[in-house]
This record gives structure tokens, C-alpha cells and sequence, in this order.
């Protein structure tokens, strides 16, 4: 299992890269295809779209084709798909290749994350997504080397072909997914219920929930972040862009030591240090003092970084290991919908009216993911399989 858990490693680094090659990419891209600036946002729904879709879905696939053979065809899709823009000779054509591109991310996604957390400790699943953080890391330095010694299109190549080896190793490690999980790659047990059902599983709502508000949280910090301190605080761009920089920062390094925390500590106590974090982190972003603001978005980062991973560790132990892949699919594909709508809803109200409603809007989605986590809690504890 050693070996396929250093592929699972890599194949998450490679998860990450194509994550942050457009926001990159996309001051050149844009002039070189003759569109307006803002239709980055057209992409990248696109993109968030397939990945609802196919996370959704993931189930359904993996029973029918195992997790092993899923992830390989998903990475290959996304080696294509990013191969594809490279060459592409409009913005129609990059909308064209980005469904492909989401979809192929979508079942990686949510068939990684179920098969770590019924085969590994709570330590690998933060570790895996401090990996996802060393690939989106990575892909801006790559597609600046591009950038600075030929195109935006070399960039895009260089990451296709490195999801391209990866789907390699992953075809020669078919027969490790078999030994771990049967025959079919997935061992016959997953089922996929209607949605309807799902919901109706105790914890179900309140678990969704959480998912949803938690990514309005990172996604608005990370997106708005920048924003907020050059509109709101009067920080000069550069600064400011160095500084939300830490709040990546946070997640990565914080990832990195709740693995080793997630030795000695429950998923649940990992997840409600993470909320502490997160709301001192908040609190801090309140006060005058621009000496603060830095120290406000690492402490944000940390906070993150654990909550996300834990929650994912502990779908099969709240929903069993049989309902684990579905109500995993249907947790990321929540998550992504969260990430899609409250970001660009404090967008637009801090158009409307402040951008320095940053910290209270950030508090406020904080404080539904507590409610929600403390509610699926309590209902897993009334039913007697607590574990925290």
C-alpha cells in the first residue's frame, strides 16, 4: 500500500497544478485572444461546472469502473484538455477543452479523497491536500518561466505533459488498486442512493452544509483577500498581493503539521481548533493596526487547513463505508458549489456597498460552518457513533 500511496501523493500534486494556471496565465492569455479581462469568470465556471457534475457522479462511476482505472482516464482527460488550450486558436476553443478539463478533476477528486479515507489514517488525508497546495504553488512558477521565455501556451504544454506521465504510472498501477480493493478495483460495496435518500441520512443536511459555508470561507479569503487590503486598509498592491500570498501560505505549512497533529488528535477536535483559528484569525483583520493584516490571514490559512481534510477523513465513519463514495461525491460537488456562489456574492456586495465588509462576511460564513460541523456532531453522537 506504500507504493500506491505515493502515487495517490503525486497524482494530487498534479490535482493542484492545473488549479492556478489561469488566474496566471490569463493578463496575457486575454490580450492574446482579443477578449475582455473579464471573461476569466465564463472559464472558470465552466470549468467548476464539469467538476460539480463528475464529483457528483463519481459513485456511479467507480462502482462501475473502480477507483484505479477512474483516476487514470480523469487524469488523462485533464492531460488532454490542457494540451488542447495550449494550441487553442480562440476563447471558444479554451471553453471547449475546459469541460473536459472539470470533469476529469471532479472524479479524481472525490475518488481519492473516499479511497484514502477508508485505507489510510486521518494523517495522510492532510498530508495529501498539503500536496494539492505544492502543485497549485508550483503551476504560477511554471507558467512564469513560460511566460518569461516564450508563451502562456508553453505553460499549459509543460503541465499536460506532466499529467500525461502521471496517467503512465497510473495505467502500470491498476494491479495495486485491484489487490487493495478486489476485482473490480472498488470491492463491490459502493452504493449509490438518489440524492433524495442521502439527504434523509441523519447528519446528511448539517454535513453538506458545512462543506458549503467552509469553501464560501477559503474561497472569499483567497479571492477577495487582496482586494479588500488595497480598497479597504489602503495597502499597495504589491504589498498586498505578497501578503495574501501567507494565507496560502497557512493552508500548506498547516496541512503539513496537522498530519503529524492528526497522531495524537480526534478529526473532530482538528476541525474545531481550525474554526478557533480562523475566528481569531477574522478578529485580527478588525483591528487598525496594518502590522495586523498579515498576521490575520495566516492565522486564517491555518485555521483552514485542517477542516477541510478532516471532514472528508470522517465520511466513512459518520455514513459507513458503503454510502462513503456517494455522500463523498456529493460533499465535493456541495463544496465546489459552495466555492462558486459565496465568493462572488461578497464580490458583489462589496461592489454594492464595502469592500470592508471582508472581515464581517468572512465571521458570518465562519460561524454557519461551526453550527453546521456542531450539528453533525451531535447527531452522529445520537446515534451513538461518536468518535470524538
Amino acid at each position: 500500500m506504500t507504493t500506491l500511496l505515493v502515487i495517490i501523493y503525486v497524482a494530487f500534486i498534479s490535482l493542484g497544478l492545473p488549479d492556478s494556471l489561469l488566474g496566471t496565465a490569463w493578463p496575457t492569455m486575454h490580450s492574446a485572444l482579443g477578449v475582455p479581462v473579464s471573461w476569466a469568470g465564463v472559464a472558470s465556471i465552466v470549468v467548476t461546472a464539469g467538476t460539480i457534475v463528475s464529483s457528483y457522479n463519481s459513485a456511479r462511476v467507480i462502482r462501475r469502473f473502480g477507483t484505479g482505472l477512474t483516476t487514470a482516464v480523469s487524469v488523462l482527460m485533464t492531460a488532454v484538455a490542457l494540451l488542447g488550450i495550449s494550441f487553442a486558436p480562440g476563447f471558444w476553443a479554451i471553453l471547449l477543452w475546459a469541460v473536459p478539463l472539470g470533469l476529469g478533476a471532479g472524479s479524481v477528486d472525490a475518488g481519492l479523497n473516499n479511497f484514502v479515507a477508508l485505507h489510510y489514517e486521518a494523517k495522510h488525508m492532510n498530508w495529501l491536500h498539503c500536496f494539492w497546495g505544492i502543485g497549485v504553488t508550483l503551476s504560477p512558477l511554471i507558467m512564469s518561466y513560460s511566460l518569461a521565455h516564450g508563451s502562456w501556451r508553453s505553460g499549459y504544454s509543460t503541465v499536460g505533459l506532466l499529467q500525461a506521465g502521471l496517467v503512465i504510472a497510473l495505467v502500470a498501477s491498476l494491479p495495486l488498486w485491484r489487490r487493495a480493493q478486489g476485482p473490480n478495483g472498488q470491492g463491490g460495496n459502493v452504493q449509490v442512493p438518489p440524492l433524495r435518500d442521502l439527504l434523509r441520512i441523519p447528519a446528511a443536511k448539517s454535513q453538506l452544509a458545512a462543506f458549503f459555508c467552509y469553501c464560501g470561507v477559503e474561497g472569499t479569503a483567497g479571492l477577495w483577500g487582496g482586494t479588500f487590503l488595497v480598497l479597504a486598509r489602503g495597502i499597495a498592491p504589491e504589498t498586498a498581493a505578497s501578503w495574501v500570498s501567507l494565507f496560502y501560505l497557512g493552508i500548506t505549512c498547516g496541512r503539513l503539521l496537522s498530519g503529524f497533529l492528526a497522531m495524537r488528535v480526534s478529526n473532530g477536535s482538528l476541525i474545531r481548533i481550525g474554526q478557533v483559528l480562523i475566528v481569531a484569525g477574522v478578529l485580527t483583520l478588525f483591528l487598525p493596526w496594518t502590522a495586523a493584516l498579515p498576521a490575520g490571514l495566516v492565522t486564517i490559512g491555518l485555521g483552514c487547513a485542517p477542516i477541510f481534510p478532516a471532514m472528508l477523513h470522517d465520511t466513512p465513519v459518520h455514513f459507513g463505508a458503503g454510502l462513503s463514495q456517494a455522500m463523498m461525491g456529493v460533499q465535493m460537488a456541495f463544496a465546489y458549489v459552495g466555492g462558486l456562489i459565496l465568493p462572488p456574492l461578497f464580490g458583489y456586495l462589496g461592489e454594492q456597498l464595502t469592500m470592508g465588509l471582508f472581515p464581517p462576511y468572512l465571521m458570518t460564513l465562519t460561524g454557519l460552518t461551526i453550527l453546521a460541523t456542531e450539528a453533525t456532531r451531535r447527531t452522529i453522537a445520537a446515534r451513538g457513533h461518536a468518535h470524538a
